[in-house]
């Protein structure tokens, strides 16, 4: 059987960040369900603020380019997101434009966010866990950009204390959230048969 590629994208750039923790601790879950995992920071792949004219000026920038062509190498995408305001990071929707922008050698419209699974995850201060960031990000990849996105999803309320000293979830419930939305994000692959492109 073929080893699913998956790519684990955090949605902020601060290196303390607990979605950034949250991205680290789900590569180990994906890694111990036999995934290939491959994270990334957005720090790596800097972008302008998303203007349309540009786009169609100048073309994508090299990082949309280069982000483009790697989400298209997995078949699965994790995405740790940050709450800001009740909804996504500039970041993150940043990055979506930007790679929705891409089209080369004759991609269809969207072609990044087809044919591949994403899933979700969020870690807030607050008490819903990021549950808004989950619900705005699931709009925007599903609906915007008609991605598949699995139902099953990770919330790391009060995520200030969530970590112990190994970077480990202290809450039972959702480390048994992560290890779930992890195995699911495999199976939808597999079930698809999206690993043996």
């Amino acid at each position: 059987m073929a080893i699913p590629k998956i790519l684990v994208i955090p949605g902020s750039l601060r290196e303390k960040s607990c979605n950034v923790r949250l991205a680290a601790l789900a590569t180990k879950e994906l890694t111990l369900a036999d995934a290939d995992v491959t994270r990334i920071s957005l720090v790596d792949y800097p972008l302008p603020i998303y203007d349309a004219d540009d786009a169609e000026e100048t073309g994508p920038p090299d990082s949309a380019v280069k982000l483009k062509r790697l989400m298209s190498t997995h078949q699965g995408v994790f995405i740790a997101s940050p709450e800001y305001n009740a909804s996504i990071t500039p970041l993150i929707k940043n990055a979506i434009d930007w790679i929705s922008a891409v089209r080369e050698r004759g991609d269809p419209p969207l072609a990044a966010y087809q044919n591949r699974v994403f899933a979700l995850g969020a870690a807030s201060p607050g008490r819903s866990g990021g549950m808004q960031s989950l619900l705005a990000l699931r709009q925007v990849l599903a609906v915007g950009c008609r991605a598949l996105v699995i139902p099953e999803q990770v919330t790391v309320p009060h995520a200030e204390q969530a970590f112990d000293e190994r970077d480990e979830l202290k809450d039972t419930r959702a480390a048994g959230q992560l290890k779930l939305v992890a195995r699911r994000l495999i199976d939808y692959v597999r079930m698809l048969g999206l690993e043996e492109r």
